[in-house]
């Protein structure tokens, strides 16, 4: 069967709609990866092509959710905090399965100024001796390398916890600027599969600066209240795509 796409008819930002337009952390980055693609998504709902879940890594935030709730109804910390040095437990809160939850709800805040209801899901929280939160979030992966928050990866990863960082403090809670990674890393290293993966549990400190947040609003709203698509980032990968891809259909159908 032939895939037909189509174009998202609501959920798009309507200029004339009074209501806050509820803008996502990922499309946040969305926008500083690529305004073109924003827009298209965003104002004209043309988004990219969806890629297929990460089934594996589901199941695992699943199961360290599971792990650190029961710590939570307990107030008692988790090995690796031990680990690590890191006074905290797990934050009990009544609104932390909504938080959790960026399809419905998440942490939300709406910005006075751009009208914008940025919103975006945690993985979890934890609050240290201070009565500051810590952010967390995990993150699975398989590598024989050190695991490290450099290159782009990581920047993007960064920008993801001071997201969240930010959206908590907005909403009247205290705030560690330093959060951090549960990264599980699956092992390659055991002598047989025998259904089952084993994994090696490390803690990365993130310390975060959410200055960038507050700049960047204006201007994905002056965005989005264009009326052209803006110019798309050059090292847009997707962007490229599209203008090889009618470039060539463009020469082919010269030629007949």
């Amino acid at each position: 069967m032939a895939y037909a796409y189509k174009v998202r008819a609501r959920g798009n930002f309507d200029p004339g709609d009074l209501k806050p337009f509820r803008i996502s952390r990922s499309k946040l980055d969305l926008f500083l990866e690529c305004p073109k693609c924003f827009y298209l998504d965003q104002r004209l709902g043309i988004g990219r092509p969806s890629t297929y879940p990460l089934t594996l890594n589901i199941a695992v935030d699943e199961l360290l959710k599971k792990e650190f709730d029961i710590l939570r109804e307990e107030q008692n910390p988790h090995e690796i905090m031990v680990k690590y040095g890191v006074n905290a437990v797990p934050f009990k809160h009544p609104d932390m399965n909504k938080w959790r939850n960026a399809m419905s709800q998440g942490v939300e805040y709406v910005d006075k100024e751009t009208n914008l209801s940025v919103r975006g899901g945690v993985d979890d929280v934890w609050i240290n001796s201070d009565g500051e939160l810590l952010v967390v979030d995990y993150k699975a992966t398989s590598k024989k390398d050190e695991i490290t928050l450099d290159g782009d990866l990581g920047a993007q990863y960064k920008r993801q916890m001071e997201v969240y960082q930010w959206l908590l403090r907005k909403n009247g809670f205290k705030v560690s600027n330093t959060g951090y990674f549960v990264y599980v890393n699956g092992r390659k290293d055991v002598a047989s599969f025998d259904g089952k993966l084993e994994f090696n549990m490390i803690l990365l400190p993130c310390v975060g600066d959410t200055f960038w947040i507050d700049e960047l609003l204006p201007k994905i709203k002056q965005c989005l209240l264009g009326e052209v698509v803006p110019k798309n980032n050059e090292t847009c990968q997707y962007c490229n795509y599209r203008f090889e891809a009618a470039s060539a259909d463009l020469k082919s159908k010269k030629k007949k």
